[in-house]
């Protein structure tokens, strides 16, 4: 089938990817020439694993093009992708939609047969609904059809999310958008990917419900370390004793600063503000937001209670700025209010990030970066672990140790091992591990 992908951010640009090495024909367009001239020479704007090389492979094959013109996109489509940015709208949490409506005044104006319109961005109940309004009023074709595809892809991870995924979600309110959408998905019925059919306005509503829940696990489980380290237990067997349960699972019981990235803070507000709308109070997603935000400000004070509570003067290495691995993103990542806090009470920063640097320093531009993460050690009264990146778990301790000034680790993601770091001449302060 011929795809047009309105948008080549992360969504965008891997789904269009993995659509084209499906074996459809794929035209990915932004109105950024930056964007997409980077793209024709092969430099990806997103670090994702394996991205680059699958882009190429497809570029090569002749299945996967990038184009400012929509028109050029449209051509021969027979179904369209939104996946434009839906970010907070500042002020108020809500979903900003100018970017998806901006989209299809566009797309109705240039079409010139109908359509499937598809939304990949994640957008509140409802609208879908106002998109066919606007593809009504904009005098697109008749005939062409509005549905919501979600996704549900882990940074880092997306590929493989993408290629195998738990569920495949549609809604849809008309059978040939159903057709269009089974077919575009039909290789993955190989992998015995169940395809769910909805109504549009559920297929919305489940990827916000799908993220607050999530987030909900990861609020919980940090307040579950916090009464462990009061009681003297240890959250990790906790976590296991808990997620061995199938009713509860393992995913996302792993305690830490708090969550961050493009998804799961926007989308809970988001959730609440459509809620608000609706007239129905939801007490437990609102709660998790609260306990997520108050987590975030509550690291600098883990940092300097193990500092005998003063900051001023110290030197704070700190390993890891993104708010997940394997990825650049650096969108409400716990690193950014725990390394402001540090620097505001007089604390001297220096970060490594294997590759958020780029994206950090706007963000962060008080504080020093370092090549490596044994410079990050280098007259460190404190070492933070912020991020869990595979290649901070076999650093060498003792090596560490021995650059730095002072001899604390603060491990806010529990990747060390307190015996561990006790031989190699540490203090250690994980998270939830108890008082011993």
């Amino acid at each position: 089938m011929r795809i047009a992908m309105i948008g080549t951010g992360y969504v965008g640009l891997v789904s269009g990817t993995c659509f084209a090495d499906f074996g459809h024909h794929v035209t990915c367009v932004d109105k950024d020439q930056s964007k997409i001239d980077a793209l024709l020479s092969g430099k990806m704007p997103i670090w994702e694993p394996g991205l680059d090389g699958l882009v190429a492979a497809n570029v090569a094959r002749g299945r996967l093009s990038f184009t400012t013109k929509l028109s050029d996109a449209l051509n021969g489509a027979e179904a369209v992708f939104i996946a434009v940015g839906t970010p907070s709208r500042r002020g108020d949490g809500h979903a900003d939609l100018s970017f998806v409506f901006a989209a299809v005044e566009e797309l109705a104006k240039a079409l010139d047969h109908p359509v499937v319109v598809v939304t990949k961005s994640t957008v509140p109940v409802g609208t879908g609904d106002k998109i066919a309004a606007l593809l009504k009023e904009h005098k697109a074709p008749d005939g062409c059809s509005v549905a919501s595809n979600p996704e549900f892809l882990r940074e880092g991870a997306a590929i493989a999310d993408f290629k195998h995924p738990d569920r495949i979600l549609v809604g849809a309110e008309d059978e040939r958008a159903r057709q269009v959408l089974a077919e575009i998905y039909r290789p993955l019925f190989l992998n015995k990917a169940p395809l769910l059919f909805t109504g549009r306005r559920t297929a919305e509503l489940t990827k916000y419900a799908a993220n607050a829940f999530l987030a909900m696990k990861i609020s919980f489980i940090n307040e579950m370390a916090d009464l462990c380290e009061a009681v003297d237990a240890d959250v990790q067997d906790l976590a296991r004793g808990i997620g061995l349960d199938n009713r509860i699972g393992a995913k996302f019981l792993h305690p830490g600063p708090g969550y961050g990235g493009s998804c799961f803070p926007k989308d809970t507000l988001a959730l609440l503000r459509a809620a608000e709308e609706a007239g129905v109070e939801q007490r437990i997603v609102s709660t998790v937001v609260k306990v997520n935000d108050d987590r975030k400000k509550a690291m600098v004070e883990r940092v300097a209670k193990a500092l005998g509570g003063e900051l001023a003067g110290k030197r704070i290495g700190v390993l890891g700025l993104t708010f997940k691995p394997n990825t650049d993103d650096m969108r409400d990542a716990p690193s950014i209010p725990l390394v402001t806090a540090l620097v505001e009470r007089g604390a001297e920063v220096v970060a490594y990030d294997p590759v958020g640097r780029e994206q950090a320093e706007p963000l962060l531009p008080a504080i020093h970066y370092a090549e490596t993460p044994e410079r990050v050690a280098v007259d460190a009264d404190a070492l933070v672990v912020v991020t869990e990146w595979d290649e901070f778990r076999g650093l060498d301790l003792r090596e560490l140790a021995t650059k730095m000034r002072g001899n604390a680790l603060i491990d806010l993601r529990n990747i060390y091992d307190r015996v561990d770091a006790e031989r190699a001449g540490l203090r250690y302060f994980g998270i939830g591990r108890g008082r011993t």
